[in-house]
């Protein structure tokens, strides 16, 4: 069997090996798949022009799968967790002022979505909101929300 594979394993068998991967890859959604598909063809691609053996090929095809496995993972691998600990995810955000702001002053303005844990905020605004007006959120400073509105 090893004969075998010593004196028939020619280039395109890696390509067609490859491409058979990235079919595989299209069912499971990883990029192991990915990767392996891809080094086998760009082995088949170097086999045309140099002459191997099958140690070395096998070599060769680990060493460009684990390459481009690690470049797929650093570029497009998923951020993890949310923002909602960050205080500027809720930027955008809008609610119905409860209680009237006046310019520079404070009020308070309830949102449909809790904004870091909270509905009801304290907020400040540049201008003068009536009570029951639609404000989004702009900036957030500490325990203030800055809203105008919309």
């Amino acid at each position: 069997m090893l004969e075998f594979l010593l004196n028939e394993l020619l280039w395109w068998h890696w390509i067609i090996f490859g491409f058979l991967l990235l079919i595989v890859e299209i069912f499971t959604g990883t990029f192991i798949m990915l990767g392996l598909g891809l080094g086998a063809i760009i082995l088949g691609g170097i086999d045309i022009i140099l002459v191997l053996s099958l140690n070395s090929k096998l070599l060769l095809w680990i060493i460009f799968s684990l390459i481009i496995i690690a470049i797929l993972f650093k570029f497009f691998r998923q951020q993890k967790g949310d923002k909602s600990g960050q205080s500027d995810y809720a930027i955008g955000v809008r609610g119905v002022v409860e209680e009237p702001i006046e310019a520079y002053g404070r009020g308070k303005v309830k949102f449909n979505q809790p904004i870091l844990g909270n509905t009801i905020w304290h907020a400040t605004a540049k201008e003068d909101i009536p009570i029951l007006a639609d404000v989004k959120v702009v900036n957030i400073k500490g325990n203030l929300i800055e809203v105008e509105k919309i």
